[in-house]
């Protein structure tokens, strides 16, 4: 059985890396000043935060139209008996719904496995390389759900951000609480636990916040997630809003501190920097059967 393995943009996975590693990845679209563009197609990480930072420019972003979506579903069953597509968390977008209810059609029905497994960028990278490693085990396409959904809430992400601009923009912050933390100088640390983007803690300094995260995963290892910890499963990644340079350093920290490898450090999804602005550092965990 030939089981194609889909994830949006949002997981991080670039277009020249899903080709490399044998999957397809649907380009997640970026709204800029009215005008509609697909990340890693038209639109560069370098493209999409010089837009970012223009004050005069509105950005935005947007889910896969259910158009392309089904067409590029309809071109891999023609050489696949199934299809497992793990979009964004549905806490933080309508993609799961929208794909949910195409998958309902006859045309697909049966065949598609739509997985809201509540991750996002790169916790959903790691469930899309889980998803590529139980296919090559011979795991249906139930099978893969299956497991995809049991452990989609086995996941942490936190984030730090280096300016609360975003967040004021994008509704999460009142402009009053905004100015007063702006003033204050305060670097609120966000937490993804699966369904929405929290606040975790609050400091003034990027090294007390980058303590807090990791604290915060140690935690996590030993309590939250202590079986697949103690079993080895537990995987730990990077990420970061054009800040790479800080996001290296933070790797070492990070390997240091917990005693485990970094498995990858990426740039946090569009969707979500969108909200957050550049600057900002992430460290996630999340359970994998690799």
């Amino acid at each position: 059985m030939k089981i194609a393995i889909v994830a949006d943009s949002n997981s991080g996975i670039t277009q020249a890396e899903a080709k490399e590693l044998g999957m397809t990845v649907i380009p997640t679209p970026a709204i800029i000043n009215g005008k509609t563009f697909l990340e890693d197609i038209n639109l560069t990480q370098e493209g999409f935060y010089e837009k970012l930072k223009d004050d005069s420019v509105s950005v935005s972003s947007s889910q896969p139209s259910s158009y392309d979506t089904a067409e590029t579903w309809r071109k891999l069953l023609k050489e696949n008996d199934e299809l497992i597509y793990i979009p964004i968390s549905s806490g933080l977008s309508e993609t799961v719904h929208s794909a949910q209810h195409l998958a309902e059609d006859p045309e697909f029905a049966g065949k598609v496995f739509v997985i809201d497994d509540k991750r996002v960028s790169i916790t959903q990278k790691c469930a899309a390389l889980d998803a590529l490693e139980l296919a090559k085990q011979g795991k249906t396409g139930k099978e893969i759900a299956d497991w995809l959904m049991e452990t989609s809430m086995q996941s942490s992400i936190y984030i730090t951000v280096d300016t609360l601009k975003y967040l004021k923009n994008g509704g999460r912050l009142t402009p009053a609480v905004a100015a007063i933390g702006t003033l204050l100088k305060i670097k609120p640390v966000l937490q993804i636990q699966g369904d929405k983007l929290d606040q975790y803690a609050k400091t003034r300094k990027m090294h007390e916040a980058k303590k807090i995260m990791l604290d915060a995963v140690k935690k996590d290892l030993e309590t939250r997630f202590k079986p697949h910890y103690d079993a080895g499963k537990m995987k730990i990644f990077i990420a970061h809003t054009e800040n790479y340079a800080e996001a290296e350093i933070f790797k070492k920290e990070a390997e240091e501190y917990l005693g485990l490898p970094i498995e990858y450090i990426d740039p946090l999804s569009l969707s979500v920097s969108v909200h957050i602005g550049p600057g900002a550092l992430a460290i996630a965990c999340a359970v994998s059967v690799r």
